[in-house]
């Protein structure tokens, strides 16, 4: 077993660091507000896990850097079977009509995570939709595209990316 451990962790590698992490989330927190200069106010959704965590941290940048009124909001949903749960917000979801929405992940790969939490904000009309994810590892099953991302990977299909965004050590391995 401890063999089986020894390789798994020799084969992970290191894609982005914390300083490189927080050097991606501050480009793309201003990125996005260079994207919604003209609006008042902005919905960011993250998706359940990182994806939420990586929004509250784009939200943070946003704030500190310009005058628009942010409202951060989770988006709960079954990321292996979508289709089969219903999808909540942890705000009201009528609060989101005609507004300007961001849509945020930590990864996305075949794009149905987004793909499915797009169909729910679709139920009524919207100013815009944009996507960012921290990795856009562009290997689409679905018809998704990112907006922003902090970084495009080219990968195989047996590759898997994980994200961890602690506080203190944050990082992005690939294995």
């Amino acid at each position: 077993m401890a063999f089986f451990v020894f390789v798994y962790l020799c084969c992970m590698q290191t894609i982005l660091n914390q300083q490189q992490i927080e050097q991606k989330i501050i480009r793309l927190g201003h990125q996005l507000i260079e994207d919604a200069f003209d609006q008042d106010q902005i919905y960011i959704g993250g998706i359940v896990g990182n994806g939420f965590t990586f929004a509250q941290q784009l939200a943070e940048v946003i704030t500190q850097n310009s005058n628009i009124q942010i409202v951060c909001f989770e988006i709960k949903l079954n990321k292996d079977e979508p289709w089969n749960h219903p999808i909540e917000f942890s705000i009201e979801h009528k609060r989101l009509k005609n507004s300007y929405i961001i849509l945020v992940d930590d990864v996305v790969n075949s794009g149905k995570t987004m793909q499915y939490a797009l169909l729910k904000f679709l139920e009524q009309a919207t100013k815009a939709i944009k996507t960012v994810a921290l990795i856009d590892r562009q290997h689409r099953r679905y018809p998704i595209k990112t907006d922003f991302a902090g970084l495009s990977l080219s990968t195989t299909l047996k590759n898997h990316v994980e994200v961890d965004l602690s506080e203190q050590n944050a990082k992005v391995f690939l294995y």
